[in-house]
């Protein structure tokens, strides 16, 4: 889980450093016969907001660990339980058994 969370992190923080540029060409011929190229460039970069996506990388992490610590509790509550559980079945098999060789010493 923490994988995918990790790798998402990646894949946005990727998209943060990607920019768009545009370039244009211009050509003007003077009056005097001369050529003058100009090359104009413009750079752009994506509309992410860097702080907004780590505030919502941090907030992601802090959710994650306290659904994992819910998590471990249920399921060491659930552990205790099936334990409890199998001890009482063992009981009851082991009273079972007695009272059956009983019945069969009784014959």
């Amino acid at each position: 889980m923490k994988q995918y969370f990790l790798g998402a992190a990646v894949i946005s923080l990727g998209l943060m450093s990607c920019t768009k540029s545009e370039v244009n060409v211009q050509t003007v011929e003077n009056p005097d016969g001369t050529v003058t190229t100009t090359t104009t460039e413009k750079e752009r970069t994506t509309s992410l907001d860097s702080v907004r996506i780590n505030a919502t990388v941090e907030d992601a992490k802090e959710k994650l660990d306290a659904a994992a610590k819910d998590a471990g509790q249920t399921f060491k509550q659930a552990g205790e339980d099936v334990k409890d559980a199998a001890a009482k079945g063992a009981a009851k098999v082991e009273k079972g058994a007695e009272k059956l060789k009983e019945d069969l010493e009784k014959k």
